[in-house]
């Protein structure tokens, strides 16, 4: 266990994150960098933009697409969290290339050494540029459940990456957690807290939030999505279970998993509770009509079917892993 993690989580200083001056909405380029990361073979990504949604935090948002060369894999969102002493990342993207150009822009904000990589939850947008961040002060940080899925994954995320992203993949390994949450934990990053829950079975088996204390943001990984349909990965009547908790977090925002760099909380969750209700409601109706999957995927929650980025690549699966749930209710 890192120091990070063994320190007593008492009292609290200033906040001092080592911030250089430059307009907060800035794209932070990163030639500068391209001596010791090397080149991109297509010239993809060379900028990253982070979005700063409250003091020391940092969002990239990423495209409503799949992954590619173009967008390097990091079609997901994640975060930079700064305290006094270090630096927290919440998840870090699609590929080893893409986790690279992170730590770039990184450190053109803050000369703070990164303690802590967050991965909250087991999905290749989310965590397969930890690589990038790999060290034996770096802490990585996951559900209990998060080495398992992994292990059981990690040969096909490999090489879909390969496929979907092609050269630019090229390094990409998987880095597991050094560290498993089984409830909560407390990370102190100098005088900042950050709060790391592990829950139920929901988008997926091994799903994180984070909450940062000091400025009340939640980071739900892809427990919260907003303008992209969500993923029904895990169970969803554990999905809408889960979401009642999360109401309970007295947060001001949240950084989804997909969707803007903020939202407020926790309206955010209003159009995904509508979307998961009706796919429950409707699958059920089909269920007791006596029908099949097939045919639920026609109708299934087809009001919904505007709202959503994605509607059509991943309803169909929402669907049929939902059918699979709930006919043996």
């Amino acid at each position: 266990m890192s120091q990070g993690i063994a320190r007593a989580v008492t009292g609290s200083t200033d906040l001092r994150p080592a911030l250089r001056s430059r307009a907060l909405t800035a794209w932070l380029w990163l030639a500068a960098a391209g001596a010791a990361l090397g080149p991109s073979p297509t010239g993809a990504a060379e900028a990253i933009q982070l979005t700063p949604v409250a003091q020391g935090i940092y969002v990239y948002t990423g495209p409503h697409a799949d992954a590619s060369g173009g967008n390097l894999g990091a079609v997901g969102n994640l975060a930079i969290v700064i305290g006094g002493e270090s630096v927290a990342l919440i998840d870090s993207g699609g590929s080893l290339a893409f986790g690279r150009q992170l730590r770039a822009a990184l450190e053109e904000i803050t000369d703070l050494p990164v303690s802590h990589v967050i991965n909250t939850h087991v999905h290749p947008d989310h965590l397969l540029g930890n690589a990038a961040f790999a060290s034996p002060t770096v802490e990585f940080v996951g559900h209990r459940r998060l080495g398992a899925a992994l292990a059981a994954r990690a040969a096909f995320y490999l090489e879909a990456g390969a496929r979907n992203i092609g050269p630019e993949f090229a390094g990409t390994t998987v880095v597991g957690p050094t560290l498993e949450v089984a409830d909560s934990i407390h990370i102190n990053l100098g005088g900042r807290v950050l709060k790391v829950t592990a829950h139920a079975t929901a988008h997926t088996d091994n799903d994180l939030t984070v909450f940062d204390r000091r400025t009340r943001t939640l980071f739900a990984g892809d427990l919260v999505f907003v303008e992209r349909l969500p993923i029904v990965d895990g169970s969803l009547k554990g999905w809408l279970a889960v979401m009642d908790d999360l109401r309970a977090v007295p947060a001001v925002r949240v950084v989804p998993g997909h969707g803007p760099a903020s939202a407020r909380w926790p309206g955010a969750l209003q159009a995904q509770e509508r979307y998961l209700r009706a796919v429950l409601r409707d699958v059920r109706a089909e269920i007791a009509a006596g029908g099949t999957i097939e045919n639920a995927i026609g109708w299934v929650a087809s009001e919904e079917r505007t709202k959503w980025a994605r509607f059509a690549e991943d309803h169909p699966r929402n669907v049929t892993a939902s059918f699979t749930e709930l006919e043996w209710e």
